[in-house]
C-alpha cells in the first residue's frame, strides 16, 4: 500500500496546447520532435492506451490534488464561521478582509486568498477527468477494473465540487468543465447539488460493478476502505453530507444505510473514516500543524467563543485546543488569542475529512427533520452517543427544534476546523446572525471570480 504521496514523480499535469502563430503559418523551422518530460507528462501521453502503471500514477496524483483545498478552506471558511482567527502577520488582509472589517457587505471578486476554495478543487476535478478519459481510452484493463477507476474518480470529483459550491453558494458553480474552452453553464446552488448527487450515484453504480480488490493502490488515508465495498461506503457518506445540504433528509438516511455509519460509543468509533496523508519531502507537510506554544505571529488560533461557549468537562475542548503560555496578538484584532489547534502530533500527521462522528450527527439531524415514529428519541440517543464519548451528560430533547439546536451545537465542537462546517451550518439554517462575531461582519458567500465573469461576458 502506498503510504506517501510522491508528487514529484506521480502528479500528472494537465496542459492545454495552443497552436502558435508560427506553426499556423507552416514554418518548417519549428517542425521539431516532441519532447516528453517523464516527471511531468503531458495528457497526450496517457490518453492513448494508458498502462496500469500510468493509471496508478494518475490515481496517486488525484489523491494529492484531493488534499489541496485543506488549508485555505479550513482557514477561510473557519474565519467566516468564527471557528478560527488566522493571525498571519505576513498580510493584514487575513484579518481585515476575512473578518469583514472593511466597508463592504460581501466579499469582492477575487477575494483575498480565496483561490484554494475555488481554483484548487477544480484542479482535482480536472485531474479526475483526465483519469476518466484515460481509462475510457485504454485496452489494458478489464471492464470491471475500469469501473473501479471510474467510481473512484467520480467520487472524488463529487467531494471536490462541494467545496466551491459552499463558497459560492447562491452564485452557483460550473459542473461541466471537461472542455476548458467550452465549459458548461453556471448552475444554481440547488441544481448543482442535484448534479453532484447524481454523480455520486453514478460513481456508486460503477463501484458496484468493480472487482472486490481494487486494481490500484491508495494511500493509508483510506485504510480499511481500500476496496470496492469500502469506497462505496465512503461514497454514501459523501452523499449523506450532500443530501442534508439539499434538504433531502430521507435521501441522507438512505445513504447512511450503506455508509460506514457506526452507532457506537468511543473515540475509535468517532474517528473512523478517511483522511488526507502527509509526509516528509518530496511529499507535503500537514498544512494545519503548528508547534505548540511556539513564538510566532503566523498561526491559526481558536476563536475565543469556542472556549466561552463550551460545556465544562467537554473532552473535545481538551483534546483539540491547547492553552498557550504566551497568547498571540494581531494588530487588527484588539484581543489576544490564548488557544491554538492541538489535534496533530507532528507535521506529517494525517488530516481527517470524513469521520463517523459527522455521520452520527447527520443521522440525528435527518431523523429530526423527518420526525416520524421514534425519530426524535432515536436522534436524541445518537446525540448522546457523542456526548458520552466526550464525557458529557446526556440530554433530553422534546421535539425536532430542540434536536436541531443540539445537533448544531455538537457540530461546532465535533467538527471544529474540518472544512468550515460552522459557517455552512449557520447559513443553511438561516442563523448567520447567531455566529458569535467580533470586530467585523459575517459574510454569506464569496463573489464569483473575475476570470469567470470575464469569460461569461466574452462568450455571451
Amino acid at each position: 500500500m502506498t503510504t506517501m504521496l510522491k508528487t514529484k514523480h506521480y502528479i500528472t499535469t494537465i496542459s492545454i496546447v495552443l497552436v502558435s502563430f508560427f506553426m499556423a503559418s507552416g514554418c518548417e523551422l519549428l517542425d521539431v520532435d516532441e519532447v516528453i518530460d517523464p516527471n511531468n507528462p503531458s495528457s497526450a501521453g496517457v490518453l492513448n492506451d494508458a498502462t496500469p502503471g500510468e493509471l496508478q500514477n494518475m490515481v496517486t496524483g488525484l489523491e494529492s490534488r484531493h488534499r489541496g483545498y485543506v488549508a485555505n478552506t479550513t482557514q477561510l471558511f473557519g474565519s467566516f464561521g468564527r471557528e478560527t482567527w488566522n493571525f498571519f502577520a505576513s498580510d493584514p488582509r487575513f484579518t481585515i478582509d476575512w473578518l469583514g472589517q472593511q466597508d463592504i457587505t460581501e466579499p469582492y471578486p477575487n477575494f483575498f486568498s480565496s483561490g484554494g476554495t475555488y481554483n484548487t478543487p477544480y484542479q482535482a476535478i480536472k485531474q479526475a477527468n483526465l483519469l476518466i478519459e484515460s481509462v475510457e481510452n485504454t485496452t489494458t484493463v478489464t471492464e470491471a477494473e475500469a469501473n473501479a477507476y471510474l467510481g473512484f474518480a467520480k467520487t472524488i470529483q463529487a467531494f471536490q465540487y462541494l467545496i466551491p459550491l459552499n463558497g459560492q453558494y447562491q452564485n452557483g458553480i460550473r459542473i461541466d468543465v471537461a472542455d476548458p474552452l467550452n465549459p458548461g453553464p453556471f448552475l444554481s446552488y440547488n441544481d448543482a447539488l442535484d448534479e453532484i448527487l447524481a454523480l455520486l450515484d453514478e460513481a456508486y453504480n460503477d463501484l458496484s460493478n468493480a472487482p472486490a480488490d481494487l486494481p490500484f493502490n491508495l494511500t493509508n488515508g483510506f485504510g480499511e476502505f481500500e476496496s470496492a465495498e469500502g469506497l462505496r461506503q465512503v461514497n454514501r457518506a459523501i452523499k449523506a453530507r450532500a443530501s442534508i445540504y439539499a434538504e433531502d433528509f430521507t435521501g441522507a438516511l438512505d445513504a447512511l444505510d450503506d455508509s460506514f455509519l457506526d452507532l457506537t460509543v468511543g473515540e475509535e468509533s468517532m474517528n473512523r473514516g478517511v483522511s488526507h496523508v502527509y509526509g516528509n519531502p518530496p511529499d507535503s507537510f500537514n498544512p494545519l500543524f503548528y508547534p505548540l506554544d511556539s513564538n510566532t505571529n503566523q498561526i491559526m488560533v481558536v476563536h475565543p467563543s469556542m472556549i466561552e461557549d463550551a460545556e465544562a468537562g467537554d473532552l473535545r475542548v481538551e483534546n483539540k485546543f491547547f492553552q498557550r503560555t504566551n497568547p498571540v496578538s494581531n494588530s487588527n484584532v484588539p484581543e489576544d488569542a490564548e488557544y491554538q489547534d492541538a489535534r496533530f502530533e507532528s507535521n506529517t500527521s494525517s488530516i481527517p475529512y470524513l469521520r463517523n462522528e459527522e455521520l452520527i450527527l447527520i443521522y440525528a439531524e435527518a431523523l429530526a427533520q423527518r420526525n416520524q415514529g421514534t425519530d426524535i428519541i432515536d436522534a436524541q440517543n445518537a446525540i448522546n452517543l457523542i456526548r458520552e464519548t466526550w464525557e458529557l451528560p446526556p440530554v433530553t430533547l422534546a421535539d425536532s427544534d430542540e434536536v436541531i439546536d443540539q445537533v448544531l451545537f455538537e457540530r461546532r465542537y465535533s467538527l471544529w476546523a474540518e472544512g468550515g462546517h460552522r459557517w455552512i451550518d449557520a447559513r443553511r439554517y438561516d442563523r448567520l446572525d447567531e455566529i458569535p462575531n467580533r470586530y467585523g461582519r459575517v459574510f454569506t458567500q464569496l463573489a464569483r471570480p473575475t476570470s469567470e465573469t470575464n469569460w461569461e461576458n466574452q462568450n455571451e
